[in-house]
């Protein structure tokens, strides 16, 4: 068995949608988010239908939250990393996905500082999952695989924007890319959700799920990829998980200060997102309940 986050029950392996709380960072003036703060900020996004959240790198949880939450962080060495699991550990989160590394490694030293992950995460009982992240350790497909021939059992934080744009996924046989990720999907413990297209890392979705969004002007669907990605990865979680196991899905869109959302200009000149990041969260909550529900047909 895998070391997946464990809610102890003895349910069958199951999804819970979180939001990574940079979502609510710089939101538009007409977001449909109210804007809420401290406790009232958890119980809005419970009555949402979020399950849980990841708290990011400069914050910390909120005493008597009445969700769940997870952390975010960076382990650039191996030195690094038994004290940061333990910090998380130490706090109470449920789960941890790291950066790792930045990615100019020689391979005996990626394999070091997984080595020295996977120790952390064991000895304070804490799972811990690899971003898959631009400019870290698994920023390619083919190193990332080539960790999971050494280290069996590593998890991964799959955010499948990086390869997807990062990569060009679409840029020769998806299928035969696709085949070639399944050991990166068979390890899949948290997803971070996020759309990209062939050219951007962050691009808006329409309320239909089966109808291609018309931003999607190019050669390709990128939804209907994303799809594909996130099932064949709960398909990958739900064949080698157990009992109480739970896999996350966090939306985490990123406003225009990290160059994730893009910015034109409205009437009047003024630069403004092209979407309302909030209520593009909300329809990747259904997105990826409708992904699990396939994933768990498939299984």
């Amino acid at each position: 068995m895998r070391p997946y986050y464990n809610d102890g029950s003895r349910d069958k392996p199951k999804l819970r949608v979180f939001l990574n709380l940079d979502n609510l960072i710089d939101l538009r003036s007409d977001s449909v988010w109210p804007g809420d703060e401290g406790l009232d900020r958890y119980q809005r996004l419970a009555v949402d239908g979020f399950e849980g959240v990841q708290i990011t790198n400069d914050s910390e949880p909120e005493n008597g939250a009445p969700i769940p939450y997870c952390g975010l962080d960076r382990i650039s060495t191996p030195g690094e990393a038994d004290s940061i699991v333990a910090k998380h550990a130490a706090r109470g989160d449920l789960g941890l996905t790291v950066h790792a590394g930045s990615g100019i490694e020689e391979e005996e030293d990626v394999f070091r500082l997984v080595e020295a992950i996977l120790k952390a995460s064991e000895k304070h009982r804490l799972p811990v999952f690899i971003e898959t992240h631009r400019a870290t350790i698994t920023q390619d497909v083919w190193r990332t695989v080539r960790i999971t021939r050494e280290f069996p059992e590593v998890l991964f934080n799959g955010d499948f924007s990086h390869y997807y744009c990062g990569q060009e996924l679409v840029y020769g046989d998806w299928e035969a890319k696709m085949a070639f990720m399944e050991p990166i999907f068979s390890r899949i413990g948290f997803l971070h959700g996020r759309i990209a297209s062939p050219g951007s890392m962050q691009v808006p979705i329409g309320e239909d799920f089966s109808a291609r969004p018309e931003q999607a002007h190019g050669i390709v669907d990128y939804l209907t990829h994303f799809k594909d990605l996130w099932v064949r990865a709960m398909l990958g979680f739900l064949r080698s998980a157990g009992a109480g196991d739970v896999l996350i899905f966090a939306p985490e869109l990123l406003a225009g200060t990290y160059y994730y959302a893009r910015l034109f200009p409205d009437a009047s000149g003024r630069l403004v997102e092209e979407s309302d990041r909030y209520a593009q969260a909300l329809l990747y909550q259904q997105l990826a309940r409708d992904c699990f529900t396939e994933a768990k047909r498939l299984s």
